[in-house]
């Protein structure tokens, strides 16, 4: 994933980007980076961060930053920000998203213009920011380069710019699909994918930006340069999983949106457990609207450590997560012996961890695991945004199982429906490969509610199968298509 801030000031902008660039930590485990433009030009500096955190790498530069305007990013896909030369502008870029059609603008680019692209050392591939900025680069001025970018771009591509003659330029991505929120205090101007950075720095929140606009922030206002689009799929796994609690996004936020998934798990649900739990972090908040709805105690017999395994600087390797997983969660075993316990978590991908935990709660002596997942199944790898390192269908324990029972190229649509058989078969497959007692997954509908957008403005996509951005997928207008719906959802 990744996330970015911008900050335009009166005076200088070093201490606003720096602390507003460390709340969007949780959204990467690979690169910070920052660039500020000052009196000398642009300085920027990008640090690893796989194995220590964005604040304790870039505090020692910051005596080496100077400026009114500069971005910072933490970003989970190249090396950023980047500071382009070109021949009519100079200008600092981070960028945010997914871009899945990389290979084709690459060609495109070296078919039509001359330029240069560096391929990294480790992945031998062009880094998108790149990518991005070359697309920029070709149009004779910035709103066109950006129009170009949203027009070419599949997946999604939200952008920060500073040019080099000091003006600072935010840009949603087309479909809205990450959001950007800005900001403003006496004297400057902040734009952010998190809402909650703007707090604690004394920041209004003056407005989210829409689908695809473009606007140019100043230190005591904003200008629209795009205005934005009329189709938005915002991710709805930002109120599942990635969001930070405290971050509200087109006015909803995080934290309310969770309690409200798990009260809606409990409505749902006809057992009785003795407590209800939350696998930390983002099931703690599900568990607890679960069992406020319930009328149960709430329990945490897992704690997590966190002094030294917090996710923002997890290891990239499978088998090394795996380790600092089970490293991270520390069972208590006087709450959980002889108990009938609920667990809530936000989601199943592979099923390897939940799996390890039930094991551990068994061997603690627990006398039921039953689990409550505030999403429905994952069926679709996300195309859209990178929120996981799932790259492949098949490491969706889903998908492994329809392929298991079905082939390939089976049809996945009669999986959706939560009513029906298949569906049932598959949750019972999964129950009984993760050895729990009960398993049971949100629906679609419940979730859509909780976060409370319209069903139209989200993007359930790894659920369903459905985005406005594919052709023929359904959003809910379309009158016949051959996606995951199989043609059922008619044109009002």
């Amino acid at each position: 994933m990744g996330g970015f801030c911008g900050v335009i000031t009166e005076g200088d902008c070093v201490c606003d980007l720096f602390y507003a660039t460390d709340y969007h930590s949780h959204l990467g485990t690979h690169r910070g980076g920052m660039a500020v433009l000052g009196d000398e030009g642009f300085r920027r500096s990008i640090h690893n961060i796989q194995n220590s955190p964005f604040r304790s790498k870039f505090e020692h530069d910051l005596r080496k930053f100077s400026g009114r305007v500069g971005v910072g990013v933490i970003s989970d896909t190249d090396p950023q920000p980047l500071v382009m030369f070109t021949r009519t502008r100079s200008f600092a870029i981070v960028t945010v998203g997914l871009v899945s059609n990389l290979e084709e603008l690459e060609n495109e680019l070296f078919s039509t213009s001359c330029v240069q692209l560096q391929y990294s050392t480790t992945s031998r591939i062009v880094g998108p920011t790149e990518v991005i900025s070359a697309l920029i680069a070709t149009k004779s001025n910035l709103v066109d380069g950006i129009k170009y970018v949203q027009s070419r771009v599949q997946g999604s591509c939200s952008i920060l710019i500073v040019s080099g003659d000091g003006r600072l330029y935010a840009v949603r991505d087309r479909y809205g699909r990450t959001p950007v929120v800005i900001g403003r205090k006496d004297g400057a101007m902040i734009a952010v994918q998190e809402s909650c950075a703007l707090l604690n720095l004394g920041y209004d929140y003056v407005r989210d930006l829409g689908p695809g606009e473009m606007v140019e922030l100043s230190a005591d206002g904003e200008t629209t340069l795009i205005e934005p689009g009329p189709e938005m799929a915002i991710c709805s796994f930002l109120w599942v999983y990635y969001g930070f609690p405290a971050s509200s996004y087109e006015g909803r936020n995080v934290e309310m949106a969770r309690y409200r998934s798990g009260s809606a798990l409990a409505k749902r649900d006809d057992f009785a457990p003795d407590v209800a739990c939350g696998i930390p972090d983002s099931g703690t908040s599900h568990a607890l609207g679960y069992a406020h709805e319930k009328g149960v105690k709430y329990s945490r017999p897992f704690v997590k450590y966190t002094p030294t395994w917090a996710r923002s600087f997890m290891p990239s390797e499978q088998s090394q997560r795996e380790k600092v997983a089970s490293m991270k969660l520390i069972p208590i075993p006087g709450l959980i012996r002889n108990r009938k316990l609920v667990f809530c978590d936000d989601s199943i991908v592979r099923g390897t961890q939940l799996a390890k935990q039930a094991d551990r709660l068994y061997a603690e002596g627990c006398s039921e695991v039953n689990v409550r997942i505030a999403c429905p199944p994952l069926l679709f790898p996300c195309k859209f945004i990178n929120f996981s390192r799932s790259k492949n269908e098949y490491d969706l324990i889903t998908r492994r199982y329809i392929r298991d029972k079905e082939g390939e190229g089976a049809d996945v649509s009669k999986y959706i429906d939560h009513n029906g058989e298949a569906y049932k078969e598959m949750v019972e497959f999964i129950r009984a490969k993760l050895n729990l007692t009960s398993l049971k997954f949100q629906t679609v509908d419940d979730l859509v509610s909780s976060i409370g957008l319209p069903k139209e403005k989200l993007c359930t996509y790894c659920w369903t199968g459905k985005d406005v951005s594919i052709p023929g997928s359904c959003s809910g207008a379309c009158s016949s298509c051959p996606c995951a719906c199989g043609g059922t959802e008619k044109k009002a």
